[in-house]
């Protein structure tokens, strides 16, 4: 028996297939699942085992893959795709060292988990074999490879070479293993290529280790780890997965999700406690949501962050920021560049383009503002314009703290308005506008200074004209 108590373990990812049942110009471990490749799933799962180095065997589109690796994770080219056994010899020659555990995973298995890879390894250490290997008992074996175990010999058919009777077995091969180095090393000089692909077989390489040094098998404890992706129904199949667990933990850590059924939330998005998602809502990338918040329903948010207690409902966000108690929505559109201050407000059929909202400030309804700045306070009528975009160039408009603009109001960029400033409904402005003053008119002009009114608790502020 192998002695491999304190043996190092290092881990080879398989991900140079293309993947032709996917039907797709794009790696098949590059198809993301909840905004993630599913190769990443897998090394994600390999972290409880710590190996000492995990190497990713790329072949079709190698570079692209490549691409997409976490830091720290190396990769070995199979320049031809000429099967699993040569796959797992490419990466042999990435490991320097003899004595060890080599633990093989397949790249388009996103399901599985790190409980199970390091019960494999235990198992593998504990019966002190040459090879241990992963397997699952399945009503629907279509497509993978059956095992027979005997002796302590595990044999592997694969279902293009099995026959009648093998093809009926139920017990499969999931394509994971734990092999000792020096075994598996010995094992693939001696496969070769007599099967239906004409390639090297991996699980050749099984049979040959079990009658030199045992082999066992172990059954993974939830078939739905056995889930492997092949063709795109698969890959929706573990979605679905993907995302229910995604969704159970936000709902563990404190989130109420309304409807989980009509609710997409990708893996990298944050979430605070007490917030509720309401059905229909897709939160996806780099998304980071306060506590206390409402997000939807309906409500698509990439890329976006939203402060403590904001409501965001109906409304689209790319690359945006919400600042604490905002309101935004119904049927907003926050752009790349969009960020809004605390407790203000965009309101139903606006769009914003690498626009600052400051504190309190309010865009209500029917607007567009984009590469523009608004201080505190101040409130766009219905129907307010930036044009920001002269045919060639992108300008800016500097909107002053507690500035009100009328309905349809048109701003030609560049263009200041001042603090205070009052704009007439239906200006078109074309000049800078100093603060306080009033101005009317297509071109607007300076009339007088702005109105004042009193507000509900009897102070003075700015007059009013059109809707907020």
């Amino acid at each position: 028996m192998f002695q491999r108590t304190e043996a190092p373990v290092f881990a080879a990812v398989l991900a140079a297939g293309k993947g032709t049942r996917m039907r797709s110009n794009r790696a098949k471990v590059l198809h993301t699942i909840c905004g993630v490749p599913m190769v990443n799933y897998v090394i994600s799962a390999l972290e409880p085992v710590a190996p000492m180095e995990t190497l990713v065997v790329v072949g079709h589109q190698a570079d692209e893959v490549r691409a997409v690796l976490p830091p720290g994770v190396g990769s070995v080219l199979q320049e031809e795709q000429n099967g699993t056994g040569d796959a797992v010899r490419v990466a042999l020659e990435g490991i320097e060292e003899e004595e060890g555990i080599l633990l093989v995973v397949n790249g388009d298995g996103p399901l599985i988990s790190g409980r199970t890879l390091v019960e494999l390894v235990e198992r593998h250490r504990v019966a002190g074999v040459g090879a241990t290997v992963l397997v699952a008992e399945l009503d629907d074996a279509t497509g993978l490879g059956r095992v027979m175990e005997d002796a302590g010999v595990v044999r592997i058919v694969e279902e293009k070479d099995a026959t009648e009777a093998e093809r009926r077995i139920r017990l499969v091969n999931l394509g994971l293993y734990a092999f000792d180095l020096s075994e598996i090393r010995h094992a693939l000089g001696l496969v070769g290529t007599q099967n239906a692909q004409g390639e090297i077989y991996l699980t050749d390489a099984l049979e040959i280790i079990g009658r030199r040094s045992r082999a066992v098998t172990y059954r993974v404890k939830s078939l739905e780890e056995a889930h492997l992706v092949n063709d795109r129904a698969h890959l929706a199949l573990a979605e679905e997965i993907v995302r229910r667990r995604i969704l159970d933990a936000h709902m563990r850590a404190g989130v109420t999700v309304r409807d989980p059924v009509s609710t997409h939330i990708e893996a990298s998005v944050e979430i605070g406690r007490d917030t509720v998602v309401l059905p229909g809502t897709f939160l996806r990338g780099g998304t980071k949501i306060g506590s206390d918040c409402v997000i939807g329903p309906s409500t698509d948010l990439l890329d976006t962050v939203v402060g403590d207690g904001a409501l965001v409902e109906h409304s689209v966000g790319r690359g945006a920021a919400v600042g604490p108690g905002a309101n935004v929505g119904p049927y907003a559109y926050l752009r790349p560049g969009t960020v809004l201050g605390e407790v203000s407000k965009v309101g139903a059929y606006c769009e914003l383009k690498n626009t600052k909202v400051g504190a309190g400030s309010k865009v209500p309804h029917l607007s567009y503002v984009g590469d523009a700045e608004i201080g505190e306070g101040a409130n766009l009528g219905a129907g307010t314009i930036t044009a920001n975009y002269d045919g060639k160039d992108k300008h800016r408009t500097t909107i002053g703290s507690g500035v009100f603009t009328g309905i349809n109001t048109n701003l030609i960029a560049p263009v200041t308005i001042g603090e205070n400033a009052y704009l007439g409904a239906g200006s078109v402005v074309n000049k800078d506008i100093p603060p306080g003053k009033m101005a009317v008119g297509m071109p607007a002009r300076v009339i007088r200074d702005a109105p004042e009114k009193v507000s509900k608790d009897g102070k003075k502020k700015q007059g009013d004209q059109g809707g907020e």
